[in-house]
């Protein structure tokens, strides 16, 4: 896959709580200079970002219910409405995983629309973390985030103990259909693993190595 095309897949992402204003400058000027599709970044950031790109086509992405998708529905939604006003133009919003491995399909489902319904038509990717899920349930989660409205489902926070593989990324394209989206994020390093991810289904990646995969990449 040629540089350019694959850097417009790509999310480059800084959610580190460490992350420093210099870095996410940093992130914001790499992203501009080769191409990437969006930043992904922590809330308290979105304004620098929106800033930084405001003469770029790379878009803003910010998290919601960030890492661990526990907070409850209302602090979600007022996250994502507050994020959308102040000019996101992508939500990453973590499921709530316990609910989901409780068998609360309908808690799960409901905290996801709430979500995309203050996104206002905005896409709204769902972290549904499957390093804490068994195949089925990578299905159940990737079901209810379609039913509930979602633009992608995507793999995983980084912040859990393993993160994409491409047999899941296999078994979310296949549950979701060709029509949504997949994002394969965690431990995407390298070229060859991005390629991999593409290959079983993913058309978009989050990764914070996002200069050192397309600078494998055919130019």
């Amino acid at each position: 896959m040629r540089r350019r095309e694959l850097a417009r897949m790509i999310d480059h992402t800084l959610l580190k709580p460490t992350a420093t204003e210099t870095q996410i400058e940093a992130l914001c000027s790499e992203a501009a200079k080769h191409g990437f599709y969006s930043v992904c970044v922590n809330p308290s950031w979105l304004e620098n970002c929106l800033t930084q790109l405001s003469d770029s086509d790379v878009k803003v992405c910010t998290v919601i219910g960030f890492p661990l998708g526990a907070n409850d529905t209302l602090s979600k939604a007022a996250e994502a409405r507050i994020a959308i006003e102040k000019g996101a133009d992508e939500l990453d919003m973590v499921m709530n995983v316990g609910q989901l491995l409780d068998g609360n399909h309908d808690y799960v489902q409901e905290d996801i629309l709430a979500v995309v319904g203050a996104a206002n038509g905005l896409p709204v990717k769902v972290i549904i973390e499957i390093c804490y899920l068994s195949d089925e349930q990578i299905v159940e989660a990737c079901e209810i985030a379609k039913n509930a409205g979602a633009s992608f489902v995507k793999t995983s926070t980084g912040f859990g103990p393993s993160g994409a593989t491409e047999e899941a990324v296999w078994f979310m394209r296949n549950t979701v259909g060709k029509n949504m989206g997949v994002k394969a994020s965690g431990g995407i390093r390298d070229y060859a693993t991005a390629i991999r991810m593409i290959e079983a289904g993913a058309n978009r990646l989050g990764t914070s190595a996002s200069v050192e995969i397309i600078m494998g990449a055919p130019e």
